[in-house]
């Protein structure tokens, strides 16, 4: 038997709950038809504090619907988001029998329970310390998902949450493969939540210039390299994956999706909010990936773009993809799926992870919806309109997370 740093790492599970859907099904057959998940914000928040956003890619389903009243009222939403997708993604890889101490967690957040912060910090100040909910603490920590999940499936040997904004479910993916690969645990859950469509974090975004202000039609706001794009659009939920070695699935007679064939990352340590404008650090990313992986740059046949619809991330990124594939760049379809997901911060790494697994399984790279005019500065091939089918044989699928703080991650995903 060779070792586990020897083997191949594969996607044996997948689940979801998303503003296109409950489950990953759903979600994934809502990009293939090119739905938006934005909408107005049904809350009276926005009214009250005159919000300059109103809408939102809100959560399909209310995980009330799908869960008790005791998981609700214990959970904070992010955490409500995990669990829903735990049990898809365990449930998908065969609820297998695996002993608890070879099992882990790691599921990444952005930012975390804001809503129990917030509810909570509200209830002392109008109420006083008594009637601040005992379970609040539990709730809010950034590492409530990770602990609820590891609850839910008895897993001991490690729950973790790495924290790099809008990277972090991306490199929870990473630490869960090297979690195999050091023989920690023979199967990981991982991936990334988010529950942050509340009132300050869209007032700390719009205030920064980071959001999308079409209130008029949010559907089309979401618009990555057009022209007109005026800033990415706030989403929530979560996706998560199943990881074990080749050898561990087959043994047990698992269905496998694809190969996690390598993870790259790097720190731009440029700003604390803006892209590197050159796109060197995101580019070491995807070279490091494609070097691990032992590729180079002739054999990715696809990229998911991390492209928010922000005027500068989507030119840096371009520039990145540019600086790494060199003259290659124009013959890659690129996809920008946030388009139709908006931007699930911490989570948005591993569901369009979760979609390039689906590209590889199905052959296909998504069309980006709502672009009128590609913007003349990204020298891209992107798919738009009708979704491209990718080639048949070996199949590389390379997928983009980037983070406020510099963080870059770039996943490589192959067909098995």
């Amino acid at each position: 038997m060779t070792s586990p740093r020897e083997q191949r790492i594969v996607v044996t599970g997948l689940g979801a709950t998303t503003p296109l859907g409950g489950t990953v099904s759903s979600t994934w057959e809502a990009v293939l038809a090119g739905r938006s998940g934005a909408r107005d914000i049904a809350a009276d928040w926005v009214a009250k504090y005159e919000l300059p956003v109103t809408f939102a890619a809100t959560i399909h389903t209310k995980p009330a619907d799908v869960l008790t009243k005791v998981e609700t009222r214990r959970l904070d939403p992010g955490s409500q988001y995990a669990l829903i997708a735990a049990r898809e993604a365990w449930q998908d890889a065969g609820a297998p029998d695996v002993e608890p101490e070879r099992l882990a967690v790691a599921i990444g957040s952005g930012i975390g329970g804001v809503w129990t912060l917030l509810d909570q910090w509200d209830n002392l100040r109008e109420r006083g310390p008594r009637r601040v909910y005992p379970l609040a603490v539990p709730m809010l920590m950034p590492n409530g998902p990770a602990a609820a999940v590891s609850l839910e499936l008895g897993a001991r040997a490690g729950a973790h949450t790495p924290v790099s904004a809008c990277s972090s479910g991306a490199e929870a993916m990473g630490l869960g493969a090297e979690m195999i690969r050091s023989g920690r645990a023979d199967m990981v859950v991982c991936g990334g939540t988010e529950a942050a469509v509340h009132a300050l974090p869209i007032a700390g975004f719009a205030a920064m210039h980071a959001l999308s202000t079409r209130n008029d039609d949010p559907a089309r706001a979401s618009r990555p390299y057009d022209t007109d794009r005026d800033g990415f659009v706030l989403g929530e939920g979560s996706a998560l994956v199943v990881l074990e070695t080749e050898e561990h699935a087959n043994a047990r007679g698992a269905k496998i999706y694809a190969e996690l064939a390598a993870v790259g990352m790097s720190a731009d340590a440029h700003h604390i909010t803006a892209p590197d404008p050159e796109g060197a650090g995101a580019a070491r990313a995807m070279l490091e990936a494609l070097e691990r992986a032992g590729l180079t740059t002739s054999d990715v046949a696809h990229i998911n773009a991390h492209a928010t619809s922000t005027p500068v991330g989507d030119v840096a990124e371009a520039k990145a993809i540019v600086r790494a594939f060199g003259a290659a760049a124009e013959g890659i379809p690129v996809s920008g799926t946030k388009s139709m997901t908006g931007h699930l911060l911490g989570a948005a790494g591993s569901l369009e992870a979760v979609f390039s697994i689906l590209s590889v399984r199905d052959r296909i790279a998504p069309a980006t919806i709502n672009i009128d005019n590609l913007d003349p500065a990204i020298p891209l091939d992107v798919v738009r309109g009708e979704h491209r089918t990718l080639p048949d044989g070996d199949l590389a699928v390379l997928n983009n997370s980037f983070g406020f703080g510099g963080h870059n991650v770039a996943l490589l995903i192959k067909n098995v």
